[in-house]
């Protein structure tokens, strides 16, 4: 099994905002693969299914983003899980907008949701960065990151969840390079 984490913040208000689109890319492709119904467990909500052949659980902590890892945690534990099993989708500030990038390990880059992870998990997990770009100075930051999608970033938007739905055997087979550059190819047409 493995447990794939969308990382956001829980209740309508924040749905939209850049920071929740680890949520957004969950919901598409639990929608799109045909997972089974949301459950409220390990302080969050999750679904489980199968993409490319491989059992999946989708987890969206409802702890807050800054206390994701707690939800993380837990859920691993009661699998018995690896930090090997354990992938995150988040947003990412040095990404241009709807680029998708897969990194293993590394830092936090300031993202309260991997710091947490980090701590109550490790840090060698596989993270799916979806870009939201810079704002240009870090003054504004704050407010871009919790900003909403504009109305003219939705066709974007809608197409990159849908080419990462649409590309998620890669993932679960652990082919991530393959995954990036079928993304990157859908995201062209």
């Amino acid at each position: 099994m493995q447990l794939w984490v969308g990382l956001g913040n829980p209740g309508p208000r924040y749905a939209m905002q850049r920071h929740n689109v680890g949520f957004m890319a969950c919901d598409v492709m639990a929608d799109m693969h045909d997972f089974g119904p949301v459950q409220k467990k390990f302080q969050g909500w999750i679904q489980e299914g199968r993409i490319g052949g491989e059992k999946i659980l989708f987890l969206k902590p409802a702890t807050f983003m800054n206390e994701s890892g707690r939800s993380v945690g837990e859920a691993m534990r009661f699998y018995k899980l690896e930090v090997a099993d354990l992938t995150v989708f988040h947003d990412e500030l040095d990404l241009a907008p709807f680029k998708v990038k897969v990194k293993i390990g590394g830092g936090h880059a300031g993202h309260n949701g991997l710091r947490s992870i980090d701590r109550h998990c490790g840090a060698d997990f596989r993270r799916i960065r979806i870009g939201i770009g810079h704002p240009g100075h870090k003054d504004r930051v704050h407010a871009h990151v919790l900003g909403n999608y504009a109305k003219s970033e939705m066709d974007d938007l809608t197409t990159m969840l849908a080419a990462v739905s649409a590309e998620a055997d890669w993932l679960a087979k652990g082919d991530d390079a393959r995954f990036m550059s079928d993304v990157a190819l859908r995201m062209q047409e």
